[in-house]
């Protein structure tokens, strides 16, 4: 018996170990299966693999089996259809903006690809993190003039951080991997990712690795301490410091380094259009806006001051005017992390090359507390000469057409300054910059450097999927909204509650400003004969409203607010309204205009 029972029990241990073996087997196969995917499904799980849960994208024939692909993941991936693909590349930019996170948008071969090059290098020259996938012909029909095939490539690598074709399947994780890497790393960027239709459809064994680093690319150099001692003492023996900050600062999160540093040195503080938000509006040291249509204040001490320190900006020409006569008294430190911008316009007495957040930490313990009171009354002075000369009538007008400005304020104080704010290009934006009272960082979305009309719509759908919890604004023009105006689709579609302001003045409005100042009002193709917006928005199933008095101004923004869908409003304003202050091109801004 005892040896009957030792042998059945010797036969059950066999057997399980056999089922567990087989079970082993069937989990292995069934772990080779998963890894054995095509190209396309390797695009999808690499994005996953990246925390991408937002794409933007236009599907077409080169890039059909990518989307063919995500139909299989659509509970992991949301996937949203703009109109164009301009749209998609906007939308991307803006929930970059939003968000810090990296964009994403998809588009297919030849015109579909084409389409994107605008937001390419809208996000290159503002250094947003953009990946950009697009589809491309079977590898044996390239150069061969097939249909709709065009070398993206070539196209978009003066624009691009880095650009690439994938022919062979097997590439696509590591493709990917780096293309996030080099997007997001030092000075952000597009990035473009060009792939074959057949490598698409290839079967490959799956794997993904983030990538860290790239051999020879350097992304993140590290500021000399000789270099910060001698900013710090040039800080420190200064009596007339002004600081301008630029979009580095929100790149690189250091908006609370920013504030501990300008508090601890009481240095008067301006931004550049792209570093509005990271120091609130209203903080006491911060002085305004710089360039062409910024505040008197910083436009003239900047030639009076004995220290300019420029934190993640790259003193592009709105900003300083004619260069020979910029700052030519001055000290300079440029906070840089791309050497290139080093002495590209100005020449800097002191260059600390680093990501702006770790160069503010390593100056703030070796600054002295400071106040320059005497010096910041002086921005004072001019704040209260711009605002009787200019701001006053434009905040508060006591009779005429509604402004510009007004709609800016009565917005701003119904948000409490809280919103992100995204604009389009001209006029409105300047308005915008100059009015809204911004109090969070990374509120202020808008086409910088390469001022693209039509960029707010898609980009405010964007950054509203990027934060749905926080109240988006769209000012636009009426020029630049009928621009990108199709993607009134998208938000039908999708229902994003983005609370768009149409500021109509039935022109061009910064072309005919220039027209009126310097071409004796020849007003040549900027008058706009425009559709019934109302009428557009209502056939999108978007609720709307039109003003064209100021007693109903306020009644209607409140709706607008009170509404919990998306919403447009067309305000009516003022047709020959100009923006002032004003530098003129080519000139000092010493000469900056106030009328």
């Amino acid at each position: 018996m005892d040896i009957l029972s030792s042998s059945i029990e010797q036969s059950t241990d066999l057997l399980n170990q056999n089922e567990n073996i087989n079970q082993e087997i069937n989990i292995s196969v069934k772990n080779e299966i998963k890894k054995k995917v095509t190209g396309s499904e390797a695009v999808i799980m690499s994005l996953l693999e990246e925390g991408i849960q937002t794409i933007f994208g236009y599907p077409g024939g080169a890039i059909m089996p990518i989307y063919d692909a995500l139909y299989g993941f659509q509970d992991q991936v949301n996937h949203i259809l703009v109109r164009h693909e301009q749209g998609a590349i906007h939308a991307a930019q803006g929930f970059a903006r939003a968000s810090g996170k990296t964009g994403v948008c998809f588009a297919t071969s030849g015109p579909g690809a084409t389409n994107l090059v605008t937001g390419i290098a809208d996000a290159q020259i503002d250094s947003t993190p953009i990946v950009c996938i697009t589809g491309q012909v079977s590898s044996h029909l390239l150069g061969t003039d097939a249909f709709q095939e065009t070398d993206i490539i070539s196209i978009s690598m003066p624009i691009t951080k880095w650009s690439y074709q994938v022919t062979n399947a097997e590439e696509i994780p590591r493709i990917i991997a780096k293309a996030f890497y080099i997007a997001a790393s030092g000075r952000p960027g597009p990035v473009l990712i060009d792939i074959t239709k057949d490598a698409q459809n290839q079967i490959i064994d799956f794997e993904y690795k983030k990538c860290d680093k790239i051999r020879s690319y350097h992304p993140y150099p590290i500021a000399s301490d000789q270099d910060i001692e001698r900013a710090a003492e040039l800080i420190n023996n200064s009596t007339k410091p002004l600081l301008l900050f630029g979009h580095g600062v929100i790149i690189a999160n250091a908006q609370e380094e920013l504030k501990t540093f300008v508090e601890k040195a009481g240095i008067p503080s301006a931004w550049t259009i792209m570093g509005l938000s990271a120091l609130d509006t209203d903080h006491p040291l911060n002085v305004g806006m710089l360039g062409m249509h910024g505040n008197y204040g910083p436009n003239i001490k900047t030639n009076e001051c004995d220290l300019l320190i420029a934190v993640g900006m790259r003193f592009d020409d709105r900003v300083t005017g004619d260069l020979n006569r910029y700052a030519n008294q001055a000290k300079v430190i440029h906070i840089e992390i791309d050497p290139s911008e080093i002495n590209k316009n100005i020449h800097a007495d002191v260059a600390i090359i680093s990501d702006a957040k770790i160069a503010l930490k390593k100056l703030i313990p070796k600054i002295n507390p400071n106040n320059h009171n005497e010096w910041l009354e002086e921005f004072k002075k001019c704040s209260q000469i711009e605002y009787d000369k200019v701001n006053k009538n434009e905040l508060y007008p006591e009779k005429g057409e509604l402004k510009m400005a007004e709609v800016v304020r009565k917005i701003s104080e119904r948000t409490n300054g809280k919103a992100i704010v995204v604009t389009d290009v001209g006029q409105h934006q300047m308005i915008a910059m100059r009015y809204y009272n911004y109090k969070k960082p990374r509120s202020n979305i808008t086409s910088g450097g390469f001022g693209t009309m039509g960029f707010a719509l898609p980009a405010a759908i964007g950054a509203k999927m990027a934060c749905p919890e926080r109240e988006v604004v769209a000012f636009i023009g009426d020029g630049g909204f009928q621009m990108t105006l199709q993607e009134l689709g998208t938000i039908f579609q999708y229902k994003p509650k983005v609370k768009i302001v149409i500021l109509n003045n039935n022109f061009l409005g910064m072309v005919r400003q220039w027209q009126q100042l310097f071409f004796e009002k020849r007003y040549s193709f900027t008058t706009m004969v425009n559709p019934d917006f109302i009428a557009i928005a209502r056939g999108f199933s978007i609720q709307s409203a039109k003003v064209t008095e100021r007693e109903n101004l306020d009644a209607e923004i409140e709706k607008m607010f009170s509404t919990d869908e998306a919403y447009l409003l067309e305000v009516v304003v003022e047709k020959e309204d100009n923006v002032f202050p004003m530098v003129p091109s080519g000139e000092s801004v010493s000469n900056i205009r106030l009328s």
